[in-house]
């Protein structure tokens, strides 16, 4: 609007706005001078622009297939395939369609959503099978053994079913999983005839509990119980068990190698426990120790995971890179830091096979062949585009991971720990030589620091999920975990590591390397 000065002949203006800026704007979502809502949207919208920008997509991506996953296990029916797999396919066009379009981000996550609830419909409808639905009993059955767990009391397998004769008749399952009494179980691979009694799979103990049933389900396994009688093994089967099973019986017969050389050294949990760190077999350890490990908050380190996978792959590297670097050669004409990455890929991957392979451990050797790969390819090892791509494998291979505890736990780990080195200590030690935080480095500080840390925040985010999973706080875990983990870290993983290279030579290293390992007690 325009104004008359005062001084005569001449007119002056000024420009002004309506309303002044004092005031509130009409039509807001905030009252009156509520001046803090609009400085949230707009630090909102910058953090969203910031993260669909040029390579900050990508850790998005396995948040968004992960929804999808979750949107098809909460689903009141089991959606079609079909439809499924065309729905995803239409969306995945359009995102590319779109992709010089400002709703780019919008699509991409939206296409990534319906890709991941396909993937679950799809995997569920590949390994759809028979699943008991009431009790059966006097149950005939015969067909190949599959995996054998030795346990405290009883003993455990799973049989692939070739014949099934039951008074009904009606019933048809691919697999069941059986107990006996201890020391009776039969070998994997053999061929067996018993009768059982068998019971559907155990439903949730409560809503919204822990499913036993669903991991049964992908699993292959349709029922569970007990042999009634004696088990008969046929030396000549009628069909062949094929080369899955063969695989089988070859890790099973190492297995129980590895754990006899051990029982020749150690006895008791000292035994179990060096048993369960190198080949995962958690089961003979005694339910006081068992019981103590969880309740200190060190449980994890029975069951192998993320953890063990990154120190075995650890040691072999820093102990190849060592040796490789005591050839000056070698150190000056090629890449030994790839050719130690290699080593410690193929190490992780016989650790791998070695304990196993279930899925909780086929996700923790995909996140650190990731890792590893990355160094090979001279790209950041530790960033949050690493942890992204080794949650899509993890998710697109087996998404009903995605409800299981251990990876909800581990992946929350990881994530806390990836933003700790990324974010939180180069803040915490930017700082110039001539400070206080260099002088407390010198001395093995920052170490210290780190250690102190990396416990805290893994605690803190596995927390939320070990109370609504198992419902136990462990408000002592960060302190047992930093005194424990630098001693499974630097003594107990590496003396176990070593007896098992020791295991075709001189006994008395190997015989002190299990007594070393059997200290984790």
């Amino acid at each position: 609007m325009a104004e008359r000065g005062g001084s005569s002949g001449r007119t002056q203006g000024f420009a002004g706005t309506w309303p002044p800026r004092t005031a509130a704007q009409a039509g807001g979502f905030a009252p009156s001078g509520f001046g803090a809502w609009s400085s949230f949207i707009e630090r909102l919208r910058a953090w969203i622009r910031a993260e669909a920008g040029a390579g900050r997509l990508l850790p998005w991506v396995p948040v968004a297939f992960g929804t999808g996953i979750a949107f098809y296990f909460a689903a009141d029916h089991e959606p079609v395939a079909s439809v499924t797999a065309v729905a995803a396919t239409a969306f995945g066009v359009a995102a590319f369609l779109l992709r010089r379009q400002k709703v780019f981000p919008v699509a991409v996550m939206i296409a990534a959503m319906a890709a991941g609830f396909a993937t679950a419909t799809w995997k569920t409808a590949r390994i759809a099978h028979g699943v008991l639905a009431r009790p059966m009993y006097s149950v005939s059955l015969s067909g190949f053994v599959e995996a054998r767990d030795i346990r405290e009391r009883t003993d455990r397998f799973v049989l692939r079913v070739s014949q099934m004769e039951s008074p009904r008749g009606q019933t048809t399952l691919e697999r069941v999983r059986l107990s006996v009494r201890k020391g009776t179980a039969p070998a994997v691979g053999s061929f067996v005839e018993l009768k059982a009694r068998l019971q559907p799979p155990l439903a949730p103990l409560r809503p919204g509990s822990y499913d036993f049933g669903r991991d049964m389900y992908f699993q292959g396994i349709g029922a569970s119980g007990f042999v009634t009688g004696a088990i008969k093994t046929v030396e000549q089967p009628p069909l062949a068990g094929g080369l899955s099973l063969r695989y089988a019986a070859l890790m099973q017969d190492l297995r129980d190698a590895i754990d006899a050389r051990i029982r020749n050294v150690l006895d008791g949990d000292r035994r179990a426990i060096a048993t369960a760190l190198l080949t995962g077999r958690r089961d003979a350890i005694t339910t006081p120790v068992n019981d103590a490990m969880f309740i200190s908050g060190l449980g994890h380190v029975l069951s192998i995971s993320g953890y063990h996978m990154a120190v075995v792959a650890g040691v072999v590297f820093f102990a190849v890179r060592a040796l490789l670097a005591l050839i000056p050669a070698l150190t000056v004409s090629f890449p030994i830091k790839k050719w130690s990455a290699a080593a410690a890929l193929a190490a992780a991957a016989f650790y791998l096979l070695l304990s196993g392979a279930e899925v909780a451990t086929q996700r923790s050797f995909f996140m650190t062949a990731v890792v590893l790969i990355a160094v090979m390819v001279d790209r950041r090892a530790v960033t949050f585009r690493t942890l992204a791509v080794a949650a899509m494998i993890v998710l697109a291979l087996a998404p009903e991971a995605l409800v299981h505890p251990s990876f909800q736990m581990s992946f929350a780990a990881t994530l806390g720990l990836v933003a700790l080195v990324q974010i939180g200590m180069p803040r915490l030690f930017a700082s110039p030589d001539n400070s206080a935080t260099a002088r407390v480095a010198l001395w093995g500080g920052r170490e210290i620091m780190t250690l102190a840390l990396a416990s805290l925040v893994a605690g803190l985010a596995t927390t939320p999920y070990a109370a609504f999973h198992f419902h136990r706080v462990t408000p002592y875990g960060v302190l047992a975990n930093l005194a424990a983990m630098p001693v499974v870290s630097a003594v107990v993983m590496p003396a176990g590591l070593l007896g098992l290279l020791a295991m075709p030579f001189a006994y008395p290293v190997r015989s002190a390397a299990w007594r070393r390992l059997g200290s984790a007690r």
